[in-house]
């Protein structure tokens, strides 16, 4: 007798990517394989501001083995249009916006430290490496601005920005005048959130080789989204779409860093064209942190109103924004999310959100995991802890007061969301018990030592799933094997593990004969790509349909061979039989094996597959709550997480061992960004942080043992009933480590200080408050 099938979807399923990437088989973009490959390496500015004066390359072409030393004049007349802006928000208008026109290589004029000028091309690396220290560029250095703060003050990065405001934004709902004046209660917080700089495993790289035979391109890039740099690449280049191919392999990461169209990628496809030769660039580490966009780089300031329970009745957020020297591909999207999200899981019936952009000569900004709602939840959160202790209620309390109730869903802020599902005081109870919040409290009491500590919370929801749509194919070969293919792209979300977990589970078919196809436009030929968690409930969504739809296909070609009606087949542990009579049945082999035969009438015949272009109804809004516990010395200012734990609910779970992943990375990177890391500027715009050594990123021995805990609320917007997971754990953790801090310096009258919360800072802040 067969075997029952075993149930997929929510199984605790290993990922099949696993063994070839601990093993050392996988490729990435440095291990594609392209013989005679020419090598790029790319002059770049030392200055963060100034004028080219004249760059002189005779040095360079004397250099042996360097080929080709190209400038701005050489390559721009090449490209028919700049590096893409896209404007939006979800709610919201701006007032207004200045396009920057950005092109792969500046001829006129430098705004970074990092702009790329020239681009030498050599038969091996450590020749282009010499050639582009051969060139010189005669620079005029112009005033910098190296900051929001001074923004405003100095002269224009762009001429035609004359007050370097990059895009204005604004959203209101609600009297929030009128709640602030009948306020019984006010809190106000400034917060400078800070520069980070993405850290992905593997710098970004390219790859081009040029069929001159067919006029044909194929990229192999570091990227989330290959389908966008296919067509965005097209566009800018003046080539039909189909005669390029961009092939993202193994990505080491991406964070929402590789969801950009780099001019490495525009140079590779130019110059591989030009030169009829392979071109490929390997990004350094070093290059990477002054080259690869960075994010957050916000100072912000909101306001609570409420009565004289606690309840909130109004917020108002102002956020200024540093965009670096340019806005590129979605920067503008990015700091509207900050406003959309700022009421968080909260009821408050008015709000208001401004935002202003400013350019800088700094590098630019783009999304960097959560893009935006990090910043929306640090700002409400950490004026939600600021409110309890002004109203003199616990910060549980305030937020449980303040909790949009379980019934109110599907719920519409004051500023137009609409929150698909929630239980918020489920997951709030869950992670007080699981804390032991009230045993600490009254622990924290009576305590004796020196030793400070203090534990805090943080509530999230944040915004995924976005559309347009997301392309899923399931093909079901004549030996009964099935290829699934998908426009997401995984840097490490596992999606060959998911994606097949779904089709089998719809199929009932083992995991091992199904094959997952990703990140290759001439496979996949249509897609959008990975990036603000919307893999799971699109990009997976897609994938069901097609299924299902594959499932409908075998049913009638079933039907057929078993001379019945299709609505009385059923398909049960890997069968087709009809109702009442299980003994009389076909397995998968027959029905593939019968759908590609010519016998079988033409309606019939031909393979079974199914390609669906899922349309979400609208975005999913996942949510959780942290609770971090620390302990600060005064005497160093040091800060020890004794316990850390989190309860997430992302709808239902495809795998909890992927989600597992996700949330703890998550922490990791939000316990980053609340204690250590910080990208540095000078006051003339130098990155003072742009080596390992000087930047500070959390290591293993840092980290506590993470608790994770789970509750289910399934969206009812997709037929998986998924929202999203990869970057809730940083929009919660945060605010959680800051409240938990916070709540320890209490007794000194500490209320806020800006992360990072390092040791150096939390000492100068206890020794000022001492004196």
């Amino acid at each position: 007798m067969q075997s029952p099938i075993p149930k997929f979807i929510g199984a605790a399923v290993k990922r099949r990517e696993d063994p070839q990437l601990l093993t050392g088989r996988a490729k990435y973009v440095a291990d594609v394989e392209l013989p005679g490959a020419l090598w790029m390496y790319l002059v770049r500015s030392p200055q963060p501001h100034a004028q080219i004066q004249g760059v002189d390359r005779t040095g360079a072409q004397r250099v042996p083995r360097v080929v080709d030393v190209l400038v701005a004049a050489e390559i721009n007349p090449s490209v028919a249009e700049p590096l893409p802006v896209l404007v939006g928000s979800p709610v919201g208008e701006f007032e207004s916006v200045y396009k920057t026109a950005r092109f792969p290589l500046q001829e006129n004029r430098v705004r970074f430290v990092g702009d790329p000028v020239a681009v030498v091309v050599a038969e091996d690396p450590y020749a282009a490496a010499d050639g582009a220290e051969a060139v010189h560029v005669d620079y005029e250095p112009l005033e910098v601005v190296s900051g929001v703060s001074e923004a405003a003050k100095r002269p224009a990065i762009h001429d035609e920005c004359s007050d370097n405001r990059a895009f204005v934004w604004r959203v209101e709902g609600g009297d929030v005048d009128r709640a602030f004046r009948e306020a019984a209660v006010t809190v106000e917080l400034e917060a400078a959130i800070q520069r980070l700089i993405p850290n992905a495993m593997e710098p970004r790289a390219v790859a081009a080789a040029y069929d001159s035979g067919s006029d044909h391109v194929t990229l192999w890039t570091t990227t989330q989204i290959p389908h966008q740099v296919r067509d965005d690449l097209a566009a800018i280049l003046n080539i039909p779409a189909q005669q390029l191919r961009v092939i993202a392999p193994e990505v080491g990461g991406g964070f929402g860093a590789k969801s950009n169209v780099y001019p490495e990628e525009v140079l590779a496809v130019l110059l591989a064209r030009k030169l009829k030769r392979p071109v490929r660039w390997n990004g350094t580490r070093s290059e990477d942190y002054v080259a690869t966009s960075h994010g957050r780089d916000q100072r912000n300031k909101i306001r609570l109103a409420a009565d004289a329970e606690g309840r909130v009745t109004a917020a108002d957020l102002t956020v200024e924004a540093d965009v670096g020297a340019y806005l590129t591909r979605v920067t503008p999207a990015v700091t509207p999310f900050t406003g959309v999200m700022m009421t968080g899981v909260y009821d408050i019936p008015a709000a208001r959100a401004r935002a202003i952009g400013y350019f800088t000569n700094r590098a630019p900004i783009e999304p960097y995991r959560g893009a935006g709602r990090p910043e929306a939840c640090y700002m409400i959160e950490r004026a939600m802890d600021l409110l309890a202790r002004k109203s003199g209620l616990d910060p549980a309390e305030i937020r449980r007061r303040n909790f949009i109730p379980s019934d109110r869903f599907p719920y519409r802020t004051a500023l137009g969301l609409e929150y698909d599902s929630g239980d918020y005081g489920r997951a709030l109870d869950r992670a007080l018990q699981a804390s032991d919040y009230s045993g600490f409290r009254q622990s924290q009491t009576r305590g004796k030592s020196k030793l400070l500590r203090g534990i805090g919370l943080s509530s999230y929801v944040e915004i995924c799933g976005f559309g347009p749509w997301e392309s899923g194919t399931v093909s079901v070969a004549a030996d009964g094997s099935v290829t699934v293919l998908s426009g997401t792209t995984p840097n490490g979300q596992g999606h060959q593990t998911s994606w097949a977990q779904i089709t089998a589970e719809t199929l009932q078919l083992p995991m091992d004969r199904i094959t997952v196809k990703l990140g290759d436009t001439g496979v996949v030929p249509r897609g959008i790509g990975t990036f603000g968690s919307r893999s799971a409930p699109v990009g997976g969504t897609a994938v069901l349909e097609s299924s299902v739809e594959v499932r409908r296909q075998a049913k009638a070609v079933a039907a057929h061979l078993l001379e019945a009606d299709i609505e009385d087949l059923v398909l049960e542990e890997g069968r087709f039989h009809v109702i009442g009579a299980p003994h009389r049945f076909l397995g998968w082999d027959d029905v593939a094996r019968a759908a590609h035969s010519e016998q079988m009438p033409p309606q019939l015949r031909g393979g079974l597959t199914a390609e669906k272009r899922y349309k979400p109804r609208g975005d999913t809004y996942p949510f959780g709550v942290h609770v971090c516990v620390v302990e600060v010395d005064p005497e160093t200012g040091s800060v020890k997480i004794l316990r850390y734990l989190t309860v997430d609910d992302c709808g239902r779970v495809i795998n909890p061992l992927l989600v597992e992943g996700q949330v703890q990375g998550g922490i990791a990177q939000g316990l980053g960004q609340a204690l250590w890391e910080e990208a540095v500027y000078d006051d003339f715009a130098n990155l003072l942080t742009g080596t390992l050594m000087d930047y500070g990123l959390p290591r293993a021995d840092s980290l506590p043992l993470f608790e994770t805990a789970r509750t289910e609320t399934p969206t009812p917007l997709n037929a998986l009933g998924v929202k999203g997971i990869g970057e809730a754990a940083t929009i919660g953790s945060t605010p959680a480590v800051v409240n938990a801090v916070m709540d320890a310096l209490r007794s000194f009258g500490i209320e806020h200080l800006d992360t990072p919360l390092t040791a150096p800072k939390i000492w100068r802040a206890l020794k000022s408050k001492r004196s």
